[in-house]
This record gives C-alpha cells, structure tokens and sequence, in this order.
C-alpha cells in the first residue's frame, strides 16, 4: 500500500497544529510493515493521498493525483471565527472545497456533527488525533533548563498556555489574568503563522507590549517538552477547538489541565480536565493547588488511548477499506 502524507507546512504554517499531527502520523507509518508513505512527494502515483490541509498546493496536488484521496479536517468554518481577519469570506469555501475529496477524517465528534450537517452527501469516518506518548513525557532535567533561561524561581507558579495568539484561542482572558496575579508566572507559547490576516492582530500585538514583567510570549520554542516539564498548571482558555491537541500533550506531560468547558473539551476530556466557563472560574482553579495536585494524577495514564501506535492504526485500516472499496 503506497500512500502519501500532505500538508502545506511552508514557512510558519509547519508550526500549526495539523501540520504537527501529519507529520506525527507520518513518522509513525514509515515504521509499520506493508506500507510505503511518502511525506508531500510530488508523484502522483499512490493508492492513498491523505491531506491535512486544503490551501493551493494541497488543491494542485489532489487535483493530479491518483488514488483515493483523504482529508482530515482539522479546520471548520467554526474554528475560524475569532481567528482569520476574514473568515466569513473564507469560510464560504468550505463546501466546494470538501466535495472535492473522496473521504473525510473527522477527529471530534462535534466536528463530526458539523462536517456531516455542512455536506450529508461526503462519507466521513471519525478517528481522533494522536501523539508520540515515548516523546510527549515529562523531564525533570528540561525542566530546570526551562526555567533558567526564564530566570524563573524554583517557588514560582507557572502557568502555560500553547497556542496560536488570536482571539479564538482565548488570549484576552489570559492577558487579564496574568495582570489579575502577578505573582503567578504566565507564559504563552506560539505565533502568529497567518500574520497580519490573524484577527485582531494590531490590537494584540499592542495588548502584548502592556503586559508587565511576570507574562512571557516566547513564539516558537525548539523543544516544547521543555515548555511542559517547566510549567506547572496548563491553561487552555480557546474557545473553538476541533481537538484540542495541546491538552493531549500536557496531559502526556503529567501537567493538570484548566479548560475552557466547551463541549469539544467535554466530550473529549471531561474527568481528566477541570473546565471553566468564566474567568473568576478559571482564577478558582488555578489558585487551587490541592485540586490541581489531585487533577495531574492519572493525567498521563488518559493519554494511552491516543498513543499515535494506536491512532496509525486506525487510519490504515480505513486507508485499506477504501482501497478495496
């Protein structure tokens, strides 16, 4: 079985969540026997040509290729809101550019919900995300190393959040709190991939530059299980997810997790995650260290079920099954 893994990760769009999952999914088949995966080959001659994004060279590559051709949507039109400067423009593509693919992978069930009720006539399959449980683990060494080039106190909370810096991702709430506790270290890691088409990007980019000396942007980090061993409560305040792949990667990490309670979290991670519907709600749980202490227990032990060994296979047994159909 010969398949082909694209996605778009130009420039900084390879730092974009679904571009993380390709490439994971990629690196995980490569290892599996009676499979030949390529990672955006310019062929055209696979059985299978999965996509993670649909943006131009996705379209040109799907548009030659043979084979069946997969999408995984990770983007909606949901998801758009709050994030892209024109998203209703955008978002007006979204049925034309589906129907063009012969299956789609939905990684949620609200996204289920939503693909099914934007095009009822495209069969879907819903397999989750998945990430590299023997990388994503907490390391008392990159800990430290975080935390001195930080120049942050062995005593010091640390607070994380993991994200693009747009308004859907909820960066308003977490510039309030950090003002609200300065005695509290709040560090937001992630760009700006689409630039100035990012909603509100002057505006945040203002917002930053007020922040006092207890909040850190880092932008992109080389090694993001540093960011994880060095924090001590993940913060996930984002208001549209399809996913939400950065709390399977800090529940990996041993990290307790305070979420916005929409219902992607809910479905997903509801029992292992302490949701919140307000800020004075999210305040409560990240002051409270004995629930965040009894939160961070078991928090890895979750993760197992969406070990990428176990994700991979799940996506090539439906690679087969379209194959043959």
């Amino acid at each position: 079985m010969r398949v082909n893994i694209f996605a778009e990760d130009i420039l900084s769009l390879k730092y974009i969540g679904c571009s993380t999952v390709a490439k994971t999914l990629y690196n995980q088949l490569s290892l599996m026997p009676d499979i030949d995966v390529s990672w955006n080959s310019g062929s055209y001659d696979f059985d299978v040509v999965h996509y993670h994004t649909f943006g131009p060279l996705s379209l040109l590559n799907r548009k030659y290729s043979h084979g069946v051709k997969i999408l995984t949507a990770h983007s909606t039109p949901r998801v758009n809101e709050g994030n892209l400067a024109f998203s209703r423009s955008i978002n007006n593509y979204y049925p034309d550019i589906y129907r063009r693919f012969d299956h789609i992978i939905n990684i949620s069930a609200p996204c289920q919900r939503e693909i099914e009720q934007m095009l009822p006539d495209i069969p879907t399959t819903l397999i989750p995300n998945g990430i590299d449980r023997d990388y994503f683990k907490r390391d008392e060494d990159k800990r430290k190393s975080f935390r001195e080039k930080l120049k942050i106190k062995d005593d010091e909370k640390v607070v994380l959040t993991v994200a693009q810096q747009t308004p859907r991702k909820g960066i308003y709430d977490f510039i309030k709190l950090s003002r609200t506790y300065p005695g509290i270290r709040w560090i937001w890691i992630g760009g700006v991939p689409y630039g100035a088409f990012s909603k509100d990007y002057f505006q945040i980019k203002l917002m930053k530059s007020l922040c006092k000396d207890n909040t850190t942007f880092t932008g992109f980090i080389p090694d993001i299980i540093e960011a994880y061993s060095g924090a001590d409560v993940f913060f996930m305040p984002s208001y549209a997810e399809t996913f939400g792949l950065v709390i399977l990667e800090a529940l990996a990490c041993d990290l307790p997790v305070v979420a916005r309670g929409i219902p992607e979290f809910r479905e997903i991670y509801g029992g292992v995650v302490q949701f919140f519907n307000n800020i004075q709600e999210a305040a409560a749980h990240i002051t409270d260290d004995d629930s965040l202490g009894r939160y961070s227990i078991g928090s890895r032990a979750f993760t197992e079920q969406y070990d990428i060994k176990n994700i991979a296979n799940m996506h090539c047994s439906l690679y087969r099954r379209l194959i043959e159909a």
